[in-house]
């Protein structure tokens, strides 16, 4: 580790000192003012010539300087936000070393929205889909990292397992200076980035490439975070090393490394612990050029916490690396490996709703998981010239699973057993994965006519191996004594699964007045599956176990199918210095063809569809600090395979699946509400949204669980719902209140979720219909919260939340709801200049949960610092986590008639001593001091 680290440290020094080598001494100075020339403070100004380009910012009083110019002819380009670009040619006299360029006088823009700066105040802006935020306010301590910071922006709110959402909603990706790190990987960029190094952080509701580059919307957005770093940080290295070592074994090594010149930065991730601290989520791709059509989504992760369900050993290592080889071609990309040992012991208990009471399953398991991972990305961005764009992006995962699982469970009518099981299986699976994508863009004129043509091929792999032996006794009083022989299944399935997606996408931009354009669009989508699942059932012996007239132990399916979409499209725009709104439409014929087979039939697949889908958005700005955006979107869903077979698909013996051939697709309307509004000089915020949605024809399910002498048979068929409005609502708001230059904050937030479910139910094996049930299902959450923040010596901050969760059945009287009540408080002080002492305090207090009620944990977290060695360098922290002992997890989920309730396994109490070791050194600052928690590597958080 020490020679890579001396290596990496190396190659940095060396390339900085090639670039100093090269230079001059020339020096560039200048000074920006606005139309009122009043001077601007904190502009982007670029110093670019042919071979090179500088970057810096303006002062408090206007006045940018560079040194050390080598060119004798270049360019000065400024950007403010709130002011329109600007470029000045500048050409040195002969002779001369130095030159004062005359003052740039910067329009003020109308379209943006103006900067409020109050003393004390977090400086907050709002322009159409983005909220930026400057960090130069927050109260933090030396050595803090981006996820510190986030938690101090009004809207923003960080869990504990390091979980980001903003404005009520889940960020999906976190960029740097605009460019994916580690693929947008959520909790690498937040727990390792350094939150000194950083200027602005912005939210923004992303609506893709084709979006960033045309500004033409369409589909749905996803909320990222880009983080700006402060251009005088773009020269120099940081690193940090940590070890440490606790009780019952506990133990954690990480490591990181960045560099960074004007145009490259580097950075390397290490990460070797068991307590539950993924470095990466592999879960996460980075975007490419083109949005996936039917792709999957993103799971949570967990983060530097402990607070991941299970308990995990984790080895990881990445490196990232950006290169900018001009202002037109940049190259930016990582490669990360990881290897996670997790095991998860869980209660679980299944209520299915039937018009004749309640079936009920119990169950325990103990799952052993061990996976090796591989992600490489890579972007390459050509601006070819300054009106052609190219981005191309290649990708590749590979994906090695392990998974052994120990299963105990027991069914029952009312007080009536019906069967026990138990199971262990066995899964052997790795999943490779390729993709490439690419843009081109065109600016045809200077008055806004564009060409953009996108693509992407994507390849994917999974192959599976599960070895699986079942033991049942059921209520049959024969059976009560069975022997084990009698009672043991053995079965070995082989699963195949490959896809593979490709598609490309149109756009036609045509201004026809000043503020208003047409935009004709065209996409193809095509996803071709072939997938093979095959079982065979073994007696203990080892003599096959036969197919009877009542189950289904044996079988072979294969699929090969394929499904196509064309959408053709027009829309007008039009925008404004208030109102800015699109109209239109688009149609999208369908083709899902190929064909499935089982052992005894081969079923061809031939369906075809047509859908019109409206378009339509309207975004109003009432104020400078006040905006209305309203989104209307339509997207049709075709039946999976199995939904449509006509013949029976099994899973094991007791499951059955029959699909309907006369399904038709279903089509979702969506429509979204987000409201922006603030006083920012009086430390006021508010954000809300409203999204609603209603689907006609919804496939829903028609289950069966019929208790027989040999098991539960669960049979499920599909149809569309016709008479039934299936709809949803989900809401959110927060309101939050800075007072006495940010020393106070009060927050408040919460929201209201309503999903209507239908399904049909029956325990009658004869049922044709079955019996219609509705579920309505309501969630309530309120939040308050509050900081007491007078210096970055002293944070406390109370809270509590309050979450209900009913549902509501309209068949039964199986009507349940849970609670969960939550006060918390986090707190850190300085005890001396160079000791601090903090402290995490959660208890939650759950209702309804049945058995699993008793879960009420009461979560102490605490620790104590000190400062060490040279120059304050080196931090030694004492960790208590979970001081009685109470981590768990309760959650409960809804489909159809089901009501699921989980228990699972949390990290338990460790005690650990750490100790770190950071440096850090930018062009023109010496080594700086850890006051605090050092960048780079979150400790596990208290």
């Amino acid at each position: 580790m020490d020679r890579i680290m001396r290596g990496l440290l190396c190659l940095c020094m060396l390339a900085i000192g090639i670039s100093v080598y090269g230079q001059t001494g020339r020096v560039v100075s200048g000074m920006l003012r606005d139309t009122e020339s009043r001077p601007i403070s904190g502009a982007t100004v670029h110093l670019v010539t042919n071979s090179d380009t500088m970057a810096t910012r303006s002062s408090n009083a206007g006045f940018y300087t560079f040194e050390n110019v080598s060119a004798t002819k270049f360019k000065i380009r400024v950007s403010s936000l709130g002011f329109a670009p600007y470029e000045k040619e500048v050409d040195f006299p002969q002779g001369q070393k130095e030159i004062q360029v005359p003052s740039f006088e910067l329009a003020v823009n109308d379209n943006q929205i103006e900067e409020v700066v109050i003393q004390g105040v977090l400086t907050v802006q709002v322009k159409g889909d983005t909220v930026e935020y400057s960090t130069k306010d927050l109260k933090l301590r030396e050595g803090s990292v981006a996820e510190d910071a986030l938690k101090k922006l009004q809207g923003v709110e960080v869990d504990k397992d390091g979980n980001v959402t903003a404005q009520g909603e889940s960020v999906t990706k976190v960029r740097i200076n605009g460019k994916d790190f580690f693929g947008g990987d959520v909790k690498t960029a937040t727990q390792n980035l350094p939150a000194n190094i950083i200027e602005k952080i912005q939210v923004v509701d992303d609506y893709g490439d084709m979006a960033n580059v045309t500004g033409n919307k369409s589909g749905d957005s996803e909320k990222i975070i880009n983080i700006q770093i402060d251009p005088k940080y773009n020269k120099g290295f940081m690193t940090t090393l940590r070890a440490g070592y606790g009780s019952d074994e506990r133990y954690q090594a990480t490591g990181m490394w960045m560099g960074m010149t004007d145009k490259t930065q580097v950075s390397v991730l290490g990460n070797l612990n068991n307590i539950n601290a993924p470095l990466f989520d592999f879960n996460t791709m980075g975007g490419g050029a083109r949005r996936r059509q039917g792709g999957g989504g993103r799971p949570g992760g967990g983060g530097m916490s402990g607070n991941r369900d299970g308990l995990t050993n984790v080895g990881s290592i990445g490196l990232n690396v950006r290169h900018d080889f001009s202002e037109k071609l940049k190259v930016y990309g990582n490669y990360s490996f990881g290897r996670d040992d997790n095991t998860t012991v869980t209660d679980r208990i299944n209520q299915f709703t039937f018009d004749d009471g309640v079936q009920e399953d119990k169950s325990n398991s103990d799952v052993n998981t061990i996976t090796a991972r591989h992600r490489l990305e890579a972007n390459i961005e050509w601006n070819i010239t300054d009106r052609d764009y190219i981005k191309l992006t290649p990708q590749f995962g590979f994906n090695d699973n392990r998974i052994n699982s120990v299963t105990s469970s027991e069914s029952f009518i009312g007080q009536q057993f019906l069967n026990s099981e138990d199971e262990t299986q066995g899964t052997n699976s790795n999943s490779p994965r390729y993709s490439i994508s690419g843009l081109y863009n065109r600016k045809l004129n200077d008055k806004g006519r564009n060409l953009f043509l996108n693509f992407n091929y994507d390849n994917a792999a999974t192959n599976s191996d599960i070895d699986r032996i079942l033991r049942r006794l059921t209520e049959d009083p024969n059976n009560a004594t069975a022997t084990d022989e009698e009672i043991y299944r053995k079965t070995l399935q082989e699963i195949k699964n490959k896809s593979w997606n490709a598609g490309t996408s149109l756009s036609y931009i045509e201004p026809i007045s000043k503020n208003g354009k047409l935009e004709f669009t065209y996409d193809f989508n095509k996803n071709s599956y072939d997938n093979r699942r095959y079982q065979d059932a073994f007696n203990e012996d080892g003599s096959s176990f036969p197919n009877t007239d009542t189950s289904t132990v044996n079988f072979h399916y294969d699929q090969d199918y394929s499904f196509t979409t064309h959408r053709i499209g027009a829309n007008y725009a039009f925008e404004n210095d208030k109102v800015k709104y699109s109209i239109g439409a688009a149609v999208q014929p369908s083709l899902l063809k190929g064909i499935a087979a089982n052992d005894d039939q081969t079923t061809p697949i031939d369906r075809s569809n047509f859908n019109i889908m409206p378009i339509a958005r309207f975004e109003y700005k009432f104020s400078r600090q006040k905006n209305l955006s309203i989104n209307y979107s339509g997207s049709t869903t075709e039946p999976t395979v199995d939904q449509i077979l006509p013949y029976e698909v099994s899973t094991d013996e007791f499951r059955r699946t029959y699909g309907n051939p006369n399904l038709n697709p279903e089509f979702r309307h969506q429509m979204m509400l987000r409201f922006r509004a603030g006083d920012f000089q009086k430390g006021n915020t508010f954000f809300a949204f409203v999204n609603g949605n209603l689907t006609n024809d919804k496939i829903v399910s028609f289950v069966k669980r019929v208790p027989t002498t040999i098991g539960v048979l669960t049979e499920t068929r599909y149809l569309n719902e016709t008479e039934e409005p299936v709809y949803g609502i989900n809401s959110f708001y927060h309101f939050g209140k800075s007072m006495k230059e940010k020393t106070y904050n009060l927050m408040l937030m919460g929201g209201i979720t309503y999903n209507k479910n239908v399904a049909y139910t029956s325990t009658d094996a004869a049922a044709v219909e079955g019996m219609k049930n509705i579920a309505n299902n309501w969630m309530f959450m309120q939040g308050v919260m509050f900081r007491y923040n007078p210096s970055e010596n002293l944070e406390l901050n109370p809270g509590i939340r309050y979450s209900y969760n009913t549902v509501k059945n309209s068949i039964s009287q199986n009507n349940t709801a849970v609670s969960g009540l939550t006060p918390t408080f986090i707190g850190s002080v300085n005890l001396t200049p160079t000791t601090i002492f903090g402290a995490d305090v959660s208890k939650t207090f759950n209702r309804g949960y049945g058995s699993l009620t008793n879960a009420n944990p009461f979560i102490i977290n605490t620790y104590i610092e000190q400062k060490l060695l040279k120059d304050q360098r080196g931090t030694l922290r004492f960790q208590a986590f979970d001081l009685l002992n109470e981590q768990v997890n309760l959650n409960r989920t809804f489909s159809d008639n089901l009501i699921s309730d989980t228990r699972t396994n949390r990290l338990g109490r460790y005690f650990m001593l750490t100790f770190t070791f950071k440096l850090q050194k930018f062009s023109g600052m010496a080594p700086t001091i850890d006051n605090g928690l050092p960048p780079g590597m979150r400790m596990p958080r208290m």
